[in-house]
């Protein structure tokens, strides 16, 4: 970690230098890139870069979502571009959304993927091969973890909600495992959706200390204030909400990089009147 500095330590200091809980998301769709760039072979890094550096004073961290990349064949460009958040934002952490779930020899390659050929501060992963799919990224010092829990998403109802026999629900119990046994070095947060403010409350009681990947405003209509309420810690942080086509697309034009730099101060703005009520 070329900061110097571990995930936790890294985000605590985001948090407080730029006064936010704003997580920026790095969606890059080539469809909806500004027509000034969608022709050049590099379009994604620069769409991306200029986001970036049009963003970071509002942003506690960056999200780059793997499938946006990977699937135009544009790696190297997100390489590039965590690079680029590495040396001239090395303060904010990387958060690299890729939500794998394998074990063994592979899990351990999609660490090796995640933090040594990106360079990623944190990763998301699905929990639900158990301890066996979590382990392998712990092998990594110093990196942080992020577990589907209560996803954002109205299908997550149909494994997320179910109710163990013990009377839990399954998310539940992904929280308390996250919270204690699975926690060996307090590396661990969750991934809790803003459109379920009451489940995202539920998550925080069980887990006080952890961080929380927030996922669902902007676009996904999650509401603020209610994000906010329920899943702060005891600090008035703990949470990186995050917002990506909200910001990414404010603009279709030349002024896309000023215009996301607007939403995305009036969104953290916004987190930060919720966290003063």
């Amino acid at each position: 970690m070329e900061s110097g500095l571990d995930f936790n330590s890294k985000l605590r200091g985001a948090w407080q230098h730029n006064r936010s809980l704003l997580c920026v998301g790095l969606d890059p769709d080539l469809a909806r890139i500004p027509l000034a760039l969608r022709e050049a072979p590099d379009a994604i890094e620069r769409f991306c870069v200029a986001i970036v550096d049009a963003t970071a004073d509002y942003a506690c961290a960056f999200k780059p979502q793997i499938a946006y990349f990977a699937a135009v064949g544009a790696e190297a460009q997100l390489e590039r571009v965590c690079a680029h958040i590495r040396k001239r934002h090395p303060g904010i952490p990387i958060v690299l959304d890729a939500k794998r779930g394998d074990i063994g020899a592979t899990a351990a390659q999609y660490a090796r993927e995640a933090f040594e050929r990106y360079g990623a501060d944190a990763v998301t992963l699905s929990p639900y091969m158990g301890f066996d799919s979590i382990e392998p990224y712990l092998a990594w010092p110093g990196r942080g973890l992020f577990l589907l829990c209560r996803t954002s998403n109205t299908g997550g109802d149909d494994l997320q909600a179910l109710e163990l026999a013990q009377g839990e629900r399954l998310f539940e119990r992904v929280a308390s495992l996250a919270a204690n046994a699975w926690n060996r070095d307090r590396r661990i947060g969750l991934v809790v959706g803003a459109t379920y403010p009451a489940e995202l409350a539920r998550v925080r009681a069980i887990a006080p200390g952890l961080p929380l990947l927030v996922p669902g405003i902007g676009a996904q209509g999650g509401d603020v204030d209610a994000s906010v309420a329920a899943g702060r810690d005891a600090d008035g942080a703990g949470m990186l909400i995050n917002s990506s086509r909200a910001i990414l697309y404010a603009s279709d034009d030349a002024d896309f990089a000023q215009a996301a730099a607007r939403v995305a101060r009036k969104t953290r703005d916004a987190i930060e009147a919720a966290r003063a009520r």
